[in-house]
């Protein structure tokens, strides 16, 4: 590709603002050109969209690439709204970056997967995490026995969310919408990149896992969940284990810990870091560079690289989100296992040892019922085969 792709953003309000961002390097390369954006609600003109100027703005996505003539658009939209304006890109002639999670139910993906295969155009996911050259470096330090045999995947995240985070769109925190399935929750929104990574890390992330346990929880007035612990068996039998809050005491980078018989291997996925622990050794830690999805997504169409995140790489991550959705609603956790704070920027919630608790789950690829926590636990949802699912 000589000249600038022709580039869409589709949604401009919420996450599109780091898209906007994130394409003045791009534009500056001259990879991309930003040729509009799009949103029901199109920004003001005198919003100059984090430095990109008067860009003609639309509120039909349609319109909007046969008016731009957009080679690619970018759809950081709301959660139901995935499958119907990936298909619009697609029957409009746009390749598809379509931020995470790929669609809201696991029969949207089928669809979504259908559409893309007819259309013959490119479609990413918007996992940044997966473009990341440290899963290579686990994988490589796994296959060579860097910690023996795998014994289990343990994720932890434990992140600080106020009630504004919730406020911020009518869809947020919800279940359902309208009549719509929505899954905004804090396995399968926020803290998705720790279920997929783990998934990719395991080799799995294209299988029907073999079984599946949740235990959902909110805190917050919500209708999904806000703290939450997973674990699935790979078709292999390998336990992956992901246990998230927003409600904690402390901000930490999400951590993914592989665990093996003679050692363990953390990777913590926003930083691209790997650091290999093994007894009688200093601990060994590696930065790693990142591929951009967009500049995978274009090098893709241009016949010079193999697509990091098709839909299909998300099809394992796409079973769990189905088990969120299918599950019983989150137990409220009880106020006397809460400390409430009200600020500025909104209504703060933390949970009584969450996140010792978080911690307990990775380091033990257990659930948070089996460690006893200071709250009463949730009734687990089990899928122990859910491809029997209709």
């Amino acid at each position: 590709m000589n000249a600038p792709v022709p580039i869409l953003l589709a949604g401009v309000h919420g996450h599109g603002r780091h898209h906007l961002k994130a394409l003045h390097p791009l534009s500056r390369s001259g990879l991309v050109r930003l040729v509009g954006v799009c949103d029901p609600a199109p920004p003001a003109r005198d919003d100059d969209l984090e430095g990109h100027g008067d860009l003609p703005r639309f509120a039909d996505l349609g319109e909007a690439i046969d008016a731009t003539g957009a080679s690619a658009t970018i759809l950081a939209t709301p959660i139901p709204t995935h499958l119907p304006l990936a298909r619009t890109a697609l029957d409009h002639g746009s390749h598809v970056l379509l931020e995470k999670p790929t669609t809201a139910t696991l029969a949207e993906y089928d669809q979504l997967v259908a559409a893309v295969d007819a259309s013959g155009l490119a479609c990413q996911i918007g996992f940044q995490s997966l473009g990341s050259h440290a899963l290579d470096t686990v994988r490589h330090l796994i296959g060579d026995g860097a910690v023996g045999e795998l014994r289990g995947i343990g994720g932890a995240g434990t992140w600080i969310r106020t009630s504004a985070y919730y406020d911020r769109a009518p869809w947020a925190g919800r279940r359902r919408l309208d009549g719509r399935d929505v899954v905004d929750g804090a396995l399968t929104n926020p803290f998705a990149h720790a279920v997929a990574t783990a998934l990719a890390v395991a080799g799995a992330a294209t299988n029907i896992p073999a079984g599946i346990e949740l235990e959902l929880y909110r805190a917050h007035p919500i209708e999904s969940d806000d703290t939450a612990c997973l674990r699935v068996r790979t078709p292999d039998g390998t336990p992956i284990t992901v246990a998230v809050t927003l409600c904690a005491q402390e901000s930490l980078p999400p951590r993914l810990t592989v665990h093996g018989t003679t050692g363990r291997i953390d990777l913590d996925y926003t930083l691209d870091r790997v650091t290999l622990h093994r007894p009688g050794r200093d601990p060994v830690t590696t930065a790693h560079p990142r591929t951009g999805l967009l500049e995978n997504l274009l090098a893709h169409v241009d016949g010079d690289a193999p697509l990091l995140v098709p839909p299909r790489a998300t099809h394992a991550f796409m079973h769990v989100l189905e088990a969120v959705r299918t599950a019983p609603d989150p137990v409220a956790v009880p106020d006397t296992h809460q400390r409430v704070t009200r600020h500025s920027e909104g209504t703060r919630r933390v949970i009584t040892g969450i996140d010792a608790l978080v911690r307990r789950s990775a380091d033990q690829l257990a659930l948070f019922s089996e460690l006893d926590p200071a709250w009463p636990p949730a009734d687990r949802a089990s899928d122990p085969t859910p491809e029997a699912r209709p």
